[in-house]
């Protein structure tokens, strides 16, 4: 037996002709004839969809569709009524009502509705697993290290497409391949990045990607020129699928003007890529040349305390002097205050937030019991980040920002993966503790699974040490010191951690948005 439909009509004797279509489709259809037998069937049977007359003697059907939501929300309500009237759908669909056909009805379109509201997510569970199949084979087949830096923004792009759609299609089967598929394209990636990553950043590559130290000077200067006033959030290891899923929320009050997708300095780490983007400078470059800004690994504290002096220092090497304020928000704390003054900072043309939720969840989803169970996997890990979003002190920031038409670029410092594969490897003392790079001197460890560089100074990273150069994991792999090893691995496999090459870490969302 089908679905059971309850058809509520005051002249439900008229609707004989609809009722033996439906169940001769495999429908089972119950009847009422007023909106109080409507409530009192509802609670005797399980009903998987009703059908509602708006116009009714005794209860209205808006009234009985009040009702019916306090005493089951879940049950989707297809409204069907006489009246165009705008304030008759207003009310109705103000009510959440599932779907909304005017009289006279054909057996056609009730049927629609029901697929629509029934059959829906197997529907388009079998629609999106026929057409990534499809494209499962062309993006297999376009993988090669020799493909442009853009044309990797497009695979990834279409990558994170497809994970975001195949988990609401909720097929594992399909869903394995798709890790698979996306395993290979970061094998193939970490490939082109060896290949390319030295010369993009001395300037021999033919085309080489916006970056880290770049970004400011090619994606953000231009903007500010042209708009009196501007506020950069940056939003600490948000990924390019995360993005994709808080968009949506901030695309309710700004439009979308410039979209683009960069890569992130290797290590792709706070300290080094954040860094680097508020100087406009590799990180051997602040060492260098501001030693006074630059934290040493071995050293304690925060690595990155001299952002605003850093932002300052890249202004004026570009020669323009636009005044700015700096926010950094490390607590709910500190995001309330700032939503509660921001009217206090908003006189400069130029306003620098840094958010760290992200980048503490992906440190508390390694730490703490509870949070490995929240964010589990790719679609919980998202979850979370749209749920904290949509309650957070930036949400209202940026409803504040939008009431005052203040345009806005959101972007990130990098990414993070979700480890499962450990690499062996052995240093001294001095080695620093990240679980996606090292760098040190004597370092041990399986050629094939790093990429590494025996020289910092080719790729302008500080070498603290004559003979330390550095060595990053490559794909979903992460270090593993030989010592308790076992304990180690199953410590930190499935956490997410960023420092090394992947498409999660390095390919990240750039975008910049007016109000509407």
């Amino acid at each position: 037996m089908g679905a059971t439909i309850l058809w509520t009509d005051d002249e439900i004797d008229l609707l004989k002709p609809h009722i033996l279509f439906l169940e001769n489709k495999g429908y089972r259809v119950l009847t009422a004839s007023s909106g109080s037998e409507a409530l009192d069937l509802v609670s005797d049977n399980d009903i998987d969809i009703i059908f509602l007359d708006e116009n009714m003697p005794g209860l209205s059907g808006i009234e009985t569709l009040e009702r019916l939501k306090s005493q089951v929300s879940g049950i989707p309500v297809v409204m069907i009524t006489k009246s165009e009237e705008e304030s008759v759908m207003n009310d109705a669909i103000g009510s959440s009502i599932a779907d909304y056909l005017i009289k006279p009805v054909n057996p056609n379109q009730i049927l629609l509705s029901l697929k629509k509201n029934l059959d829906n997510r197997k529907l388009v569970s079998e629609k999106t697993g026929m057409v990534y199949q499809q494209q499962f084979r062309q993006i297999g087949s376009s993988l090669s290290p020799s493909l442009s830096f853009e044309e990797w923004v497009d695979i990834y792009r279409q990558l994170v497409y497809w994970e975001l759609e195949l988990a609401k299609a909720d097929d594992e089967s399909l869903y394995e391949i798709f890790l698979m598929q996306k395993a290979e394209a970061n094998n193939v990636f970490a490939r082109f990045v060896e290949n390319n990553y030295e010369d993009w950043l001395k300037g021999r590559a033919e085309e080489k990607p916006v970056m880290s130290h770049t970004l400011f000077r090619e994606k953000c200067l231009p903007i500010l020129k042209e708009q009196k006033q501007v506020f950069l959030i940056l939003i600490d290891n948000l990924r390019l699928d995360q993005w994709k899923t808080i968009q949506p929320k901030i695309e309710t009050l700004y439009r979308t003007v410039q979209e683009d997708t960069y890569c992130s300095i290797l290590p792709t780490a706070t300290q080094h890529a954040r860094n680097a983007l508020f100087s406009g400078l590799m990180p051997g470059e602040i060492y260098k040349r501001f030693p006074e800004y630059w934290t040493k690994e071995s050293d304690e504290g925060s690595k990155n305390q001299f952002e605003a002096e850093l932002i300052a220092e890249q202004l004026k090497r570009l020669g323009s002097n636009i005044p700015f304020h700096y926010h950094k928000i490390l607590n709910l704390t500190a995001g309330k205050k700032l939503s509660s003054s921001l009217s206090d900072h908003l006189g400069q043309k130029l306003n620098v937030l840094v958010y760290n939720f992200v980048d503490m969840l992906s440190h508390s989803r390694t730490d703490m019991e509870v949070i490995k169970e929240l964010a589990g996997d790719e679609a919980a890990y998202r979850s979370i980040t749209l749920s904290w979003f949509e309650h957070s002190p930036l949400w209202e920031i940026i409803r504040q920002l939008a009431e005052k038409e203040i345009p806005v670029i959101i972007t990130t410092d990098h990414g993070a993966i979700r480890v499962q594969h450990p690499t062996k490897i052995i240093g001294d003392r001095n080695t620093n503790t990240n679980l996606r790079y090292k760098t040190g001197k004597s370092l041990q460890y399986k050629k094939g699974e790093v990429f590494e560089v025996n020289n910092p100074d080719n790729i302008y990273l500080p070498r603290e040490s004559v003979s330390a150069h550095y060595v990053f994991a490559k794909e979903n792999r992460f270090f593993a010191y030989p010592n308790n090893y076992n304990y180690y691995v199953n410590y930190y496999r499935d956490t997410f951690q960023h420092g090394g090459v992947s498409l999660e870490e390095m390919l990240i969302p750039f975008a910049f948005m007016t109000p509407k």
